[in-house]
């Protein structure tokens, strides 16, 4: 999991670093930010006018440290005890701005320092109600606590479940997984996702900002057009399946990625033969 991790963080950073205006793309982890908190103030407005209760997931792509290099194989040696401390701020800076002029103090506390998880709650000067809970890396083992938490914060007040470390009912087992789909698949829905995908060798984006699903590719390959956004399907409430992305992408870009930059080297020649401006 700790590679996967990594593979999209190294992503991230050439996301990040398209000069063309994306919809789809956040374009620095200040606008991933604000995307965030536009799409949960929405998710929780739309849930307190249909008196739902207010549970929902997000999947944040952390930025890399700024020590990384491009050789790095793996930014994250430490894996998730290296991403708390700035999943941690990222996650303060969420909470607080969705409470935005109310937002009193955010408390936190660890939950399980083996599995980097904690337990981090924004609360707001108006009203108790108007309090935000969020669970940071909750993974399988923490079913327990994610249940007690729930039932502590109550069906009124919001609670994030933030870079979850599972995905399916299955992932807690046998055992597990019957409760796991009552405790959280059944009660959670999507409150704000950045993900990356890989897809036919494409490097897909999926987004997910209330109450829409959005997907796109990222196409880098031609140095003289820069990065370029081939948008894929239409935007869904359904988040978006593997097969249906890759009939879309055999539509859109027929030639897979090996052949459109062997044909860049047919044209301009390897990258090493070329002119400092080529």
């Amino acid at each position: 999991m700790m590679q996967t991790v990594a593979k999209r963080s190294l992503a991230l950073a050439s996301i990040w670093a398209i000069a063309c205006v994306s919809a789809l793309v956040p374009q620095s982890p200040v606008e991933q930010t604000r995307l965030a908190v536009r799409s949960l103030k929405k998710a929780i407005d739309d849930c307190n006018e249909q008196g739902k209760a207010k549970r929902f997931y997000v999947d944040y792509l952390i930025p890399l440290p700024p020590e990384t290099q491009a050789e790095d194989i793996d930014p994250w040696p430490g894996g998730l005890a290296q991403m708390y401390p700035y999943a941690e701020t990222i996650l303060k800076e969420v909470l607080g701005g969705i409470v935005g002029d109310e937002a009193g103090s955010c408390s936190s506390q660890v939950i399980s320092q083996s599995d980097c998880c904690g337990f981090f709650v924004q609360e707001s000067t108006v009203s108790p109600k108007n309090d935000i809970g969020a669970i940071l890396f909750p993974g399988v083992d923490q079913l327990d606590k994610m249940q007690e938490i729930d039932a502590m914060v109550g069906k009124d007040r919001t609670l994030i479940l933030f870079n979850r470390q599972f995905q399916r009912p299955v992932d807690f087992g046998f055992v597990g997984k019957g409760r796991a789909q009552t405790e959280i698949f059944d009660k959670y829905s999507w409150g704000f996702a950045f993900q990356e995908i890989a897809c036919r060798g494409e490097d897909v984006k999926l987004t997910f900002e209330y109450p829409l699903w959005e997907s796109c590719v990222i196409c880098d390959e031609d140095l003289e057009l820069g990065p370029q956004q081939v948008d894929l399907l239409a935007a869904s409430k359904e988040r978006p399946v593997y097969e249906d992305l890759k009939k879309e992408i055999n539509i859109k870009l027929p030639e897979p990625l090996w052949m459109r930059k062997m044909g860049e080297v047919e044209r301009k020649g390897f990258k090493f033969q070329r002119g400092d401006n080529q």
